[in-house]
């Protein structure tokens, strides 16, 4: 039997850099809470994004935030992974070096840390994603754990994280595609599904009785640490081969599909 639902939200739930969760899925939400199981968001957006989009449900539900770096229950922080510091200050110096076309957003437990003066990302970064953040001149010069560091580059990064920066950090962190715009930087011991397994053990929940849902190369983790698992139609290859099933794509609502039929009688 299902107790835990973990769902990613870029490309499985909704598209990509939307901030707009359906009715239908909040009610889903709300009954499947109410049964005295658990619903997980597992995102590598920041714990103040996702709680903002599922606000109506807010206190209902977990938060694996940051790809697993963060993971948050009932306002209590149940995991927090911090990066070596070394490996931001060189990782940051790295970024820097693509500022004409990229931004950069640093993850902290209390928002996000921008160096950035565009405007357009600014509203983007904002009203897309409902963030929590400070505009600073230099993070490393703030005195946060940082747990998290992604760059963005509008329409598509994939060509640059691919064959630069993930093969460049990928023996030191863990770093990876989030989205088509994004690459994200972590300490080595950060995945959705270790984080998952900490939730697990957390509320005394099997992975027999865990279902996870993703579309993207870092749900991988989150999808094996499953019993049961769904790839969304739109996700990417390498996804579907570790998924157990395949539902349809997030414009046919295609995780509230899967949820609905595990609330019939």
């Amino acid at each position: 039997m299902i107790r835990l639902i973990a769902t990613d939200i870029d490309g499985t739930l909704v598209k990509e850099s939307t901030s707009e969760i359906y009715p239908e899925l909040l009610d889903a939400i709300r009954i499947w809470t109410d049964a005295g199981n658990y619903f997980c968001v597992a995102s590598g957006r920041q714990y103040y994004s996702i709680r903002h989009m599922f606000s109506e449900v807010a206190d209902r539900i977990l938060y694996l935030a940051e790809n697993g770096a963060h993971v948050r229950f009932g306002g209590e922080d149940i995991l927090v992974r911090k990066m070596k510091r070394e490996y931001v200050e060189d990782i940051m110096k790295q970024l820097r070096t693509y500022y004409k076309e990229c931004d950069t957003v640093v993850s902290t437990t209390n928002g996000s840390l921008l160096e950035t003066k565009n405007s357009e990302f600014l509203d983007f970064f904002v009203n897309g994603y409902k963030n929590k953040y400070r505009i600073v001149e230099d993070v490393l010069a703030e005195k946060e754990d940082i747990m998290k560091i992604a760059i963005y580059r509008k329409g598509s990064i994939r060509d640059l994280g691919e064959t630069v920066l993930i093969p460049a950090w990928q023996d030191k962190v863990k770093t990876c595609m989030a989205g088509e715009e994004w690459v994200d930087f972590m300490d080595a011991s950060v995945d959705k599904g270790n984080a998952l397994e900490v939730i697990q053990k957390y509320l005394g929940v099997t992975k027999e009785e865990t279902i996870a849902f993703g579309d993207n190369d870092n749900d991988i983790g989150l999808l094996q640490a499953a019993g049961e698992s769904y790839a969304v139609a739109n996700a990417r290859d390498t996804v579907k081969a570790q998924a157990k099933h395949i539902c349809p794509s997030y414009k046919e609502k295609g995780v509230y599909q899967v949820i609905r039929n595990l609330l019939e009688p």
